[in-house]
């Protein structure tokens, strides 16, 4: 707030010298109080699967595991379009962000030349994207749901993200902690600093480094007690890092002790994704299924029918499906026209 404040000051103050108002200005000089960073927050491991879980419900999965696998920042995940991601070999390269400017989103290269990058997926996210490929009706791997043919604008997915946080039961974070919750992962599983580095887009393993320090530390301070069992043949006790992400595993006579952990249940809303159509409750043994896509500017409306919730899920999937695909070849067949 106090360099705000300082920030607005001065411009008016530079402006006021400029017009001959006064012969300095001054703020110029003035100290202010160091910039704090923004705290760093990760998900623990069960915070993760509750997340996922309540994403998956609310139509979201497929955008936030791509988050949590990779580290992506969010304009790079927007960014993406379907001739970046190689099915075939599992690559996926990064060459544009979408940046919210005003109202609009734009498009613009990614943060730096080292955000410029091609990175390897994991083979069960590249299964989940060829899913969602086989229902692609453009270009982007995320497009907008309002606006035809544009990639989804970066505002839109915030309340979203905190919603499915609330009803996931986790703790607030920020979006970038996601990225964060990513990089720990990563490190505490033995990935090296030099290859986060360039998996994230970082300008040097310094700065990723400088960033996960604290991770660091821990590996090290965990790495020499394990030294010093293999040399010294101690029975030190491997000590509890605080800074740890994870809580110690637990022995395999507490493991198969262990009260089991609640299955969570998700949240199940009324307002579902755009493009995945509603299943409304007709009666005790009668559900509806709709689906409305915009055509060529007006909307279209087809229905599916089913004795329960289960079955209408499954037809409508299917019209879906169907109707994407003729939309698709009519979007095609008018473009060659």
């Amino acid at each position: 707030m106090v360099r705000s404040c300082h920030t607005t000051c001065r411009t008016a103050l530079e402006k006021a010298v400029t017009e001959g108002l006064i012969t300095t200005n001054p703020a110029i000089g003035c100290r202010l109080p160091p910039k704090k960073a923004k705290e760093m927050q990760v998900l623990t491991q069960d915070e993760i699967r509750r997340f996922l879980i309540q994403a998956h419900e609310e139509g979201y999965y497929e955008f936030f595991l791509l988050e949590l696998t990779t580290g992506m920042r969010r304009g790079e995940i927007l960014g993406l379009q379907w001739k970046d991601v190689n099915l075939d070999t599992g690559e996926l390269h990064i060459r544009r962000q979408v940046v919210k400017k005003g109202t609009q989103a734009l498009i613009s290269k990614p943060k730096t030349k080292s955000s410029i990058r091609t990175i390897l997926l994991p083979p069960g996210m590249v299964e989940i994207l060829a899913e969602l490929n086989k229902n692609a009706t453009c270009d982007w791997v995320f497009p907008s749901p309002v606006k035809e043919g544009e990639p989804r604008n970066p505002d839109s997915l915030y309340g979203r993200f905190q919603k499915i946080l609330q009803r996931a039961q986790c703790k607030k974070v920020r979006f970038h902690d996601l990225r964060h919750t990513f990089a720990t992962m990563a490190l505490e599983n033995g990935m090296d600093i030099k290859t986060l580095s360039a998996m994230i887009g970082h300008i040097s393993a310094e700065t990723t480094l400088n960033i996960y320090s604290h991770i660091t530390d821990t590996m090290q301070r965990q790495a020499a007690v394990k030294i010093d069992r293999e040399i010294g043949g101690t029975d030190a006790q491997m000590p509890e890092f605080t800074q740890s992400v994870e809580p110690p595993k637990a022995s395999e006579q507490a493991q198969a002790t262990a009260t089991p952990k609640p299955k969570f249940e998700p949240y199940k809303g009324k307002i579902r994704k755009p493009g995945t159509g509603c299943v409304t409750m007709i009666n005790d043994h009668l559900y509806e299924g709709r689906f409305t896509p915009r055509v060529n500017g007006k909307r279209i409306s087809k229905n599916v029918y089913a004795k329960t919730r289960e079955e209408c899920e499954e037809k409508l999937a299917e019209l879906i499906k169907t109707m994407k695909a003729e939309i698709a070849e009519m979007k095609k067949q008018a473009k060659n026209a």
